[in-house]
């Protein structure tokens, strides 16, 4: 008999290599690793264990230095209206510049350059101009339009903690907005970016996919210096810049410490368009990869009064903090104020940002007792979330759920063994799961999520390992496991030991809710009881 089980462990180990060496598409990843059939090649199956689920508000959360950050007002069809705003440190990429006639000096130009994430590099380019289209990626809301303004930052981001005794790092939280937004300042009682002349930069802001020409004149004809990636493209005031940069006062632009204290950094602003029913848009950024360029014409030098072009760029770097406002629809709000801890929820509704997770219970002491003593193999153990695709019908869905350890914020062990790796990271751990199940349904719209956990319930099983709560969060990047702090604890029960205070950082990165069967069947649903989340486990045991 033990020869029996080792052999269709056996079998089971060269069946996932094998999948697991397959260079698959993440829809195809998302599908079963060994199929659906109860029979499991001849294991049996159980799926009647206890499992519980119910929805949990975070509320604000720390969003200071993100690896990426949201700007735009975005209207959910499901989840309501979330508008986020940045803020954000700038630096001199090169340190105490000169301006030897800065009276005579003539500012050609100031740009603001952000680059999108592009899908890939394959692009749509006309045959006459040249002129290239890309397809966007961490876009939502397509070209719909929101007003966009960017001021002067008068609130200076702290490195450390002075309440700590400078021994901590400054945290800045989600709901800051009211502290920023009145400390920004206004340059001749407008924006930056305020260009009547250009609706798109400012007033209807929009996320182009159109590449970007640099050009000059010669001899009377435009000539391209150079393009550049879609992205977000602002003229900026000039004499803003004149008074800041070029007649700066003695020292201030001396070094990037000095420099940041005296220009604070720079506020984006989003607001929905009121005199438009558009429900706007929202991009993911890399901040950091944005920089303002200078192009300005000045003396060769001290010494050489011939004039001559130049530029200057300021990196958007150092500190910087999300921020997030947002208007739920009735009916997000009511999942959360309503969620019940005691019987678990029919629904789950997930989202990233400020938003909501899942607390899931599994596994009573009498059902662990039980497997123990009746010598349970367990050869895999899956949680299996179905989608309602009904609510989720025109919305856009995120790729990948994150189920982890919520007691100890971290991931469970089964992330650990998995070392399955994809050319595009977000679908690395593949075996462990959790990527959307898109491959049975026509047009491409996911079913489900499915998360394997069979070695965190082995050691339940095996190593009396402590059987925690889970959370399960949206997730930008699976290779991200640190959390940040919530602004208000959440007490879930009378120990200490149920108080959250921290979510995965990747779930503040990624702006995209779902929403799932939970728990509890739903009542008025007929197939309430099939489409529920479901704990399945296939085992052998000794005859």
């Amino acid at each position: 008999m033990k020869f029996n089980i080792y052999l269709k462990a056996l079998l089971l180990g060269f069946t996932i290599i094998f999948i697991a060496s397959c260079d698959k598409d993440y829809n195809e990843i998302g599908a079963d690793v060994i199929g659906d059939n109860d029979n499991h090649y001849g294991f049996d199956v159980d799926s009647t264990k206890t499992v519980k689920a119910y929805n949990l508000a975070i509320g604000p959360v720390q969003t200071n230095n993100l690896p990426i950050n949201a700007l735009g007002s975005y209207n959910h069809p499901k989840f309501g209206r979330t508008t986020a705003n940045f803020v954000t440190q700038v630096e001199l990429v090169a340190a105490d510049p000169k301006f030897y006639n800065p009276a005579e000096v003539d500012i050609d130009s100031v740009y603001l350059y952000i680059p999108y994430f592009i899908k890939s590099s394959k692009t749509v380019t006309d045959s006459e101009t040249g002129d290239s289209t890309y397809k966007l990626d961490s876009v939502y809301g397509g070209t719909s339009r929101f007003k966009l303004s960017v001021y002067e930052s008068g609130y200076y981001l702290r490195d450390y903690d002075p309440a700590a005794g400078f021994q901590e790092q400054q945290k800045y939280y989600s709901n800051q907005n009211s502290m920023f937004d009145g400390s920004k300042i206004l340059f001749e009682g407008e924006a930056l970016n305020n260009n009547t002349l250009v609706p798109s930069q400012n007033e209807e802001f929009f996320f182009k996919s159109t590449e970007y020409k640099l050009t000059y004149q010669k001899d009377g004809e435009e000539v391209i210096k150079e393009r550049k990636a879609p992205g977000i493209w602002l003229d900026l005031n000039k004499e803003f810049f004149r008074s800041k940069i070029i007649n700066a006062p003695a020292g201030k632009l001396l070094n990037n410490n000095v420099f940041k204290d005296y220009f604070r950094g720079l506020y984006f602003k989003s607001e929905p368009l009121t005199s438009s029913s558009s429900d706007g848009a929202m991009a993911m950024l890399n901040f950091k990869q944005g920089k303002i360029v200078i192009e300005y014409e000045d003396e060769t030098s001290s010494s050489d009064t011939t004039r001559k072009k130049k530029s200057m760029t300021i990196n958007l770097g150092g500190n910087s903090v999300n921020l997030f406002e947002n208007a739920e629809s009735p009916e997000f709000a009511s999942a959360l104020t309503n969620a019940n801890p005691t019987t678990g929820d029919e629904k789950l509704y997930l989202k990233g940002q400020q938003g909501s997770i899942a607390v899931i219970d599994i596994l009573n002491p009498t059902e662990i007792a039980e497997m123990k003593n009746n010598n349970w193999l367990i050869n895999e153990a899956n949680l299996t979330f179905t989608i309602d695709k009904t609510a989720m019908a025109s919305s856009e869905e995120p790729y990948r759920v994150y189920l982890y350890d919520l007691d100890n914020r971290r991931p469970i062990y089964d992330y650990y063994t998995d070392f399955s790796t994809r050319a595009n990271t977000k679908f690395n751990k593949a075996l462990h799961g959790g990527i959307i199940d898109t491959q049975k349904v026509e047009g491409g719209r996911g079913i489900r999520y499915k998360i394997r956990l069979t070695n965190h319930v082995r050691n339940l099983i095996k190593n009396d390992s402590t059987n925690v709560r889970l959370g399960l969060a949206i997730t930008e990047s699976i290779s991200t496991v640190s959390n940040v702090k919530l602004k208000t604890p959440i007490t879930t029960g009378s120990s200490t030991s149920s108080t959250i205070d921290r979510i995965p950082t990747a779930a503040v990165m990624n702006p995209l809710g779902t929403i799932l069967y939970g728990s509890k069947p739903v009542s008025s649903d007929p197939d309430g009881e099939k489409k529920k989340m479901k704990l399945k486990i296939y085992y052998t045991k000794p005859d």
